[in-house]
């Protein structure tokens, strides 16, 4: 078992802790906003994200989500026009794929039913089993990355490659997993969570300031 500690990479994230935290938590809140006065289809367009960001990068991934929006093609679509739309993302055609089969799956009467289905799971832990276990394309990694971004991140990690680097250097782990299990990304997230309470600061705010810390921005 790996002893908690405060080591020389943890002063240095301190440091920027610091002065980013007022950010941060601005950001959170956003996030928040995003569930409490969000439609249906608000929330529909954070889970679609989610699935296109696996292997691509975030920005790339909302700028496809943003494109798509504007002539509700997102919401409408077949894969092959969603297709057209997805060249700045990896997997594009498998991708197209899934955000017409998630639109079925949210789809009643008509309607989106996004937000009223996952209000209707109790628990994050439930809202993000469900996710892994019925949405093609996301694993727990996407389904938190989603569940963050709607507020519910204060106790799951986002285990993506700028946080499991930074969980080796500050000694959380021992090395970067060569693959990610769900078992082994559930214990990750445990110890990842265990050292948040150490050193004092929010997991959700941890997962920002570690993604800000690699790419210089506090995005999504």
């Amino acid at each position: 078992m790996i002893k908690l500690k405060k080591n020389k990479h943890f002063n240095e994230i301190e440091k920027i802790y610091k002065e980013m935290s007022p950010h941060l938590k601005e950001r959170l809140k956003e996030f928040k906003n995003i569930w409490e006065n969000g439609s249906n289809k608000d929330i529909h367009l954070e889970l679609s994200f989610c699935i296109l960001t696996p292997q691509s990068k975030a920005l790339n991934a909302w700028q496809a989500i943003t494109n798509l929006k504007k002539d509700d093609l997102i919401y409408t679509g077949k894969a092959e026009e969603l297709v057209e739309f997805l060249n700045i993302v990896r997997f594009k055609n498998n991708k197209a794929k899934y955000l017409v089969e998630l639109r079925e799956q949210m789809t009643k009467n008509g309607e989106l039913i996004t937000k009223d289905f996952f209000d209707s799971l109790p628990t994050v832990t439930e809202k993000r089993d469900w996710i892994v276990k019925n949405i093609k394309g996301m694993s727990y990694k996407e389904a938190s990355h989603f569940l963050r971004n709607v507020g519910f991140g204060e106790d799951i990690a986002i285990l993506d490659r700028h946080i499991l680097k930074n969980l080796v250097k500050l000694e959380v782990i021992n090395e970067l997993p060569k693959t990610l299990t769900p078992k082994l990304y559930l214990e990750i997230e445990e110890k990842m969570r265990n050292y948040c309470k150490f050193v004092k600061i929010p997991m959700d705010e941890m997962d920002l300031l570690l993604w800000y810390k690699e790419a210089g921005v506090i995005f999504k």
